[in-house]
């Protein structure tokens, strides 16, 4: 029964860190890895909240939050779990289209560790 909740929780703990190294790109030449992009919202939210407060930057930085309360739960919580992935998918299958779309192979390569982590952490909790 332990290892299970230990799995769960190293599941959970890839799911955030593989999130903090999506790429991405936009307009004018500019780039970061998610971590980056989070560090600067976070900042901004301290002291200009509304040049921020976009789904696109809160939604993926709650889903971390979520995925990181798991972390401190004895037995991890298949919702808190599935919520947290859902709110970093949203942007990380964005990003995933977009790679294919552009194409940009640097963003659609950096989301596919997010994307198998997800597979494995939905089977993992699906056979539970």
């Amino acid at each position: 029964m332990q290892s299970s909740h230990l799995k769960d929780k190293v599941l959970n703990l890839l799911l955030i860190v593989t999130s903090l190294f999506a790429y991405l790109e936009w307009g004018g030449g500019n780039s970061a890895f998610l971590f980056q992009a989070e560090y600067e919202v976070f900042n901004k939210l301290l002291t200009s909240p509304r040049d921020v407060v976009h789904p696109f930057s809160l939604v993926p930085m709650l889903g971390q939050v979520l995925l990181l309360i798991t972390l401190f739960q004895k037995s991890p919580w298949k919702s808190l779990t599935f919520a947290g992935m859902g709110c970093i998918g949203v942007l990380l299958v964005f990003i995933f289209f977009i790679g294919i779309v552009a194409p940009n192979f640097k963003m659609l390569v950096s989301t596919l560790p997010f994307l198998g982590v997800s597979i494995l952490a939905i089977i993992n909790k699906w056979h539970k």
